[in-house]
């Protein structure tokens, strides 16, 4: 389930403002602070924290965009850095016969949607965006699509594991195109919810026309599969804990994201 910024009881308040490099698979800093006692931030005030985190301009277009500057880009940078000095290591270190893959979360780790949640006051409605995303013209996150080029250089195998929809499928694969992150964008490889026909590895959560799975029994479920068909996924990227909790994989990387949190 995706929360806006003020659905979540402004738990995103933790992670804003150069706080956002968390380390990998740790499902604790940054969640919702519902329960808690005390006045949360004020939204007003995070609002513009967030701003300043994502060096948000307004450009020639009228789109909001982050700036190349920004904590957030550092913190992306620092993180890419890590992942491909870590990627080098594990492909070296990788046993024969079973092949080295890493595994991509597409929203907001690899197409940026921060002119989406400004223009709807960090706030979210089916509607609206599906309409966003068919527009296929999200900015790339800073340097993932770059990312998975280089761990395509090293043999490893690229997939994508989203909660985009299938109707959602020529959208997105026009889109990483668009910001470079070209590779392996066919059906075997791009895994997006088929809620009207799910696959059979998701039986104990989706049968035809009735889904149950949550976030985590999705995107981990699919993961079992990847692993199934003969790879080690070596790597899985996400800019939500829900993109990374339930094992199968050697290691996590969590991208930055204030503006939303997915349960």
């Amino acid at each position: 389930m995706r929360k806006s910024l003020r659905a979540a009881a402004l738990g995103a308040a933790c992670v804003v403002a150069g706080a956002a490099l968390y380390g990998s698979g740790v499902a604790s800093a940054g969640q919702s602070t519902a329960n808690s006692t005390h006045e949360p931030y004020n939204i007003g005030l995070l609002t513009k924290d967030i701003d300043t985190y994502y060096g948000t301009t307004l450009d020639s277009n009228g789109v909001y965009q982050a700036s190349a500057t920004s904590p957030y880009a550092k913190d992306l940078a620092r993180i890419d850095a890590s992942a491909k000095k870590y990627i080098d290591a594990a492909v070296r270190k990788h046993h024969k016969g079973v092949k080295p893959a890493v595994v991509f979360d597409i929203d907001d780790t690899l197409l940026l949607s921060l002119d989406y949640e400004k223009k709807n006051n960090y706030g979210y409605s089916s509607a609206s965006w599906a309409a966003y995303v068919a527009q296929a013209n999200r900015p790339e996150v800073f340097g993932t699509p770059a990312l998975v080029k280089y761990a395509a250089s090293k043999g490893v195998a690229v997939f994508y594991n989203s909660g985009l929809t299938e109707a959602q499928r020529t959208s997105a694969v026009d889109n990483l195109k668009k910001v470079g992150a070209d590779i392996n964008l066919d059906a075997d490889h791009m895994f997006l919810k088929n809620t009207a026909n799910p696959p059979s590895y998701l039986s104990s959560c989706a049968t035809a026309g009735t889904w149950t799975c949550t976030t985590v029994q999705y995107k981990s479920g699919t993961r079992k599969h990847i692993e199934s068909l003969g790879y080690d996924i070596i790597a899985n990227f996400g800019d939500q804990y829900s993109d990374l909790d339930g094992g199968y994989a050697d290691k996590t990387y969590k991208l930055p994201n204030p503006t939303y949190f997915v349960s």
